[in-house]
């Protein structure tokens, strides 16, 4: 959530980048997108998603999506199928009942936006990530993820928490059983954000679907793995 492509680890994206042709997005309202104040939902940004495929003149692409964007590549899939080539979702939770929530208090903590740029900054990293690590990636990049959450607009943050609500309230989690993509599922042993349990779940509903589990890795586990993790989406995608 909040997240825009420039805040892809640059390992990650340099080493998936060195086997496979890389567009990133950013959703509307975010990063370079341009923002027309209105409420959205999932459909709506997979909805955009599919018109940027479409205007690239791709005709099938493999879509990667992490966290919300998991969501979208979700819900893309599913509505664009003919889009979509291959599937491969991080750190991400099927929609409705089937989803484990983060506990209240680390829901709070993702929406919360008071305190200072670099307050906030501490604060998300200790959700991005278990433990010491946390502290000293802050250390390292605090003033860059502070500058970036300077430019975050509330509002836009109070409109992306509605539409993952919307997402979780919706009782349509059956549909991913007709899913036709391949797709590859891989998270952190230790996301609190949206726990490890989740892959499971989108496992077992997605028909022939991979899981890879990253152990001690966090709801941002592409950071601490950018290699291992950029090489399994490479081999998956070249089969």
């Amino acid at each position: 959530m909040a997240a825009t492509s420039a805040d892809w680890d640059p390992s990650f994206i340099d080493q998936l980048a060195s086997a496979n042709e890389i567009i990133l997005l950013d959703n509307r309202g975010i990063g370079l997108s341009t923002d027309s104040k209105a409420p959205f939902d999932i459909a709506q940004l997979a909805d955009d998603t599919g018109r940027v495929i479409k205007t690239l003149e791709f005709k099938r692409v493999s879509v990667l999506g992490w966290s919300l964007g998991g969501f979208i590549a979700q819900i893309l899939a599913l509505d664009h199928p003919a889009l979509v080539d291959k599937l491969v979702l991080l750190s991400t939770d099927p929609r409705g009942v089937d989803a484990e929530l983060a506990s209240p208090t680390v829901r709070a903590q993702l929406t919360d936006t008071s305190g200072t740029p670099h307050e906030q900054a501490r604060r998300l990293l200790s959700l991005l990530f278990p433990g010491d690590l946390a502290e000293s990636i802050y250390q390292k990049f605090g003033d860059i993820v502070a500058a970036a959450r300077a430019q975050l607009s509330p509002d836009l943050i109070r409109r992306q928490v509605a539409a993952m609500d919307a997402w979780h309230r919706a009782g349509a989690g059956h549909r991913l059983g007709t899913l036709s993509a391949p797709a590859l599922v891989a998270t952190g042993t230790e996301d609190i954000v949206i726990p490890a349990s989740n892959a499971l779940a989108l496992v077992n509903a997605i028909p022939g679907a991979w899981l890879a589990q990253f152990k001690g890795g966090g709801h941002a586990f592409m950071a601490q793995y950018p290699h291992p993790l950029a090489d399994l989406i490479s081999g998956f995608l070249a089969l």
